[in-house]
């Protein structure tokens, strides 16, 4: 760290998620010395306006990490695979927003509000959890504390925006494409390596990510096994279900869980939700408000509501749960954890 600030990499600069992480580092006035934007060779040379100043994008390399102090990932798991241990071996910490690491033991994968304490075991990178479990877990962590938890399950309705900048881009061509009663050809949902894609347009596709040899999708093995990693439950009953809507920005979830007593109230629930961290509670049946997607787009926190008790199961409520994908899902996250990891010392 120089005496201005910490010399920080975003690499990934030019994508979605890359351009959300420069918007809120410089909305959370992120105390940097030198910006340094990365991307593929592809991207590299484009021009990125950063608070009326001018950068350009460079090709990541491993000698880019170079006196950087903190590097952002968000170019793919095989980048992140491939230059993550080489920013490491430069002296750089890496809070990378990829599956590439998720699920390492020695790679601690953090939501601050859930696990903050595991950053003091971090051995050079931190991962950033998925998009769909960092929003769940930040709503059932204050439950869990007061009332323990048992089993989850979840259902996703997630916005496009999760796929990246052309998945947006294809809603919307569909879009007009299906109201002007032309012909449009899908190409990027459900899966763009695939050879099957489908409208996303008016439509919803119950498939995020490839599926998997027990039939679950690779995005609902996500949410299972980083909620069990991330809150230190590894018996944790999880089960999900994870779909993609024609929305912009914003995923919703609907999330049923069970807790160990039977004798707590849905009024109990809310109350700890109230003073919880990074959420606001929207729960207010009786004047329609409950939390919506095209609400949440800009704000950082975990919008929660419609809070109730199951009517067969006493242990069991439900609850549903909505948050800017590309930024508490995302870019917000992983500034949350790099400022964390100053606060606490452990980035010099």
């Amino acid at each position: 760290m120089s005496q201005k600030g910490f010399h920080v990499a975003v690499v990934g600069a030019t994508g979605a998620v890359g351009q959300q992480m420069i918007q809120t580092l410089m909305k959370e006035k992120f105390p940097i010395g030198k910006l340094t934007l990365l991307s593929s060779a592809r991207s590299a040379g484009k021009k990125v306006n950063v608070n009326g100043e001018e950068y350009t994008v460079q090709e990541a390399t491993p000698d880019s990490f170079e006196g950087v102090d903190i590097a952002l990932f968000s170019a793919g798991g095989s980048v992140s695979k491939e230059l993550a241990p080489e920013a490491v071996k430069r002296g750089a910490v890496v809070v990378d927003n990829t599956s590439a690491f998720r699920m390492e033991t020695d790679v601690p994968l953090v939501v601050p509000e859930v696990n903050e304490s595991d950053l003091y075991h971090h051995k050079g990178i931190i991962a950033n959890p998925n998009c769909s479990t960092i929003q769940m877990v930040v709503a059932l962590e204050p439950i869990r504390q007061k009332f323990g938890l048992k089993k989850v399950i979840v259902s996703t309705y997630q916005a496009v925006s999760g796929a990246g900048a052309a998945a947006v881009e294809e809603l919307m061509d569909q879009t007009k494409a299906i109201l002007n009663k032309e012909n449009y050809e899908p190409n990027i949902l459900p899966v763009k390596s695939d050879n099957k894609h489908y409208q996303i347009a008016f439509n919803a596709i119950p498939q995020i990510d490839k599926f998997q040899e027990n039939d679950f999708t690779f995005e609902e093995m996500k949410m299972i096994n980083e909620t069990k990693k991330i809150m230190h439950l590894p018996d944790l009953q999880v089960a999900a279900t994870c779909v993609r809507l024609p929305i912009a920005v914003g995923h919703s979830e609907s999330v049923y869980f069970e807790i160990e007593s039977e004798h707590v109230t849905a009024q109990e629930i809310k109350e700890v939700l109230k003073d919880a961290p990074g959420v606001v509670l929207q729960d207010e049946p009786e004047n329609q408000l409950y939390p919506m997607p095209a609400d949440c787009v800009g704000k950082n926190e975990v919008f929660v509501g419609r809070i109730r008790k199951d009517l067969d199961e006493p242990r069991g409520f439900h609850m549903w749960v909505v948050s800017d994908n590309l930024l508490k899902g995302a870019a917000w996250n992983s500034v949350q954890i790099a400022e964390r990891l100053i606060e606490l010392g452990l980035v010099k």
